[in-house]
């Protein structure tokens, strides 16, 4: 996870953006804003039958999951972002791609989902919850919109039981995001009392703690360079700083990853 500060966008403007978003392509893939790429989408989906189905992705960013979801998993998706840079970069992609058709984007607001009761089969999203401090509310969100029987699937970064140390305060001040950590438990409680069933969570700090030791690899040797030409020589060295930061929440157990899913009951169920 990385954030687009607004003091960034006012120092820069679109050019900055653009080449961040490039940078962020170059350590977690085309298209994607968050780690894994389509391995992590189809740990998302794994056992949810997808072919035919209509999917609201939360946080799409660049477009890289829906893509993987209409491709591979033969959905067509609608996905939804606060950030309308994001939402014209997935909206020209999936133009190019020749997915306009499966693919549709929209820009989102805080809050409520603007969309009716029940519209959609599956809700998926990916790093986007963490920063929502009302999860009870978006989940309740995802819970309305979907069908009976439909399935939430989410990967999010969540916290540990202890308290937050210095060494996390001082991650989230490098990192620039106003953080709403909860743990992958309290994301189970969270969806039972909602009235999701086959309610289960997954850890995945194991995986992300790998993944995140080969980015701070990657972004100190071969990338810097292509950084430093992207962002500046003082951006790139607080990018570098930002990942080694969260590398050490990570290594320490604070900073944990994982994986959350449920479903909204039958009539019959109920």
């Amino acid at each position: 996870m990385i954030s687009i500060t607004t003091e960034q966008r006012m120092d820069h403007q679109d050019e900055y953006f653009d080449n961040l978003v490039t940078m962020l392509e170059l350590i977690w893939g085309e298209g994607y804003m968050t780690p894994g790429g389509s391995d992590n989408v189809e740990k998302m989906f794994n056992g949810i039958e997808t072919a035919g189905k209509r999917i609201l992705d939360i946080g799409c960013g660049l477009g890289g999951q829906a893509f993987e979801m209409a491709n591979t998993f033969g959905a067509d998706v609608v996905g939804i972002d606060l950030e309308a840079p994001l939402i014209k970069r997935a909206t020209e992609a999936a133009i190019k791609m020749g997915l306009q058709d499966r693919c549709k984007f929209r820009i989102a607001k805080a809050g409520a989902l603007d969309f009716p009761d029940q519209s959609f089969d599956i809700v998926a999203t990916s790093g986007a919850i963490t920063q929502v401090s009302d999860k009870a509310n978006i989940f309740g969100e995802c819970y309305r919109v979907l069908k009976p029987g439909g399935y939430l699937t989410c990967y999010d970064w969540t916290k540990s039981e202890k308290p937050l140390s210095e060494d996390m305060f001082y991650w989230f001040k490098m990192e620039g995001l106003t953080f709403a950590l909860e743990t992958l438990e309290e994301y189970k409680v969270h969806l039972k009392k909602i009235g999701y069933i086959d309610v289960t969570i997954k850890d995945a700090s194991d995986w992300y703690r790998n993944q995140a030791r080969r980015e701070y690899e990657l972004m100190k040797g071969r990338l810097y360079p292509r950084m430093v030409e992207l962002l500046g020589q003082k951006d790139a060295d607080h990018f570098v700083e930002n990942w080694r930061a969260m590398l050490v929440v990570c290594e320490n157990g604070e900073m944990r990853q994982g994986y959350c899913r449920g479903r909204r009951p039958l009539k019959d169920e109920i």
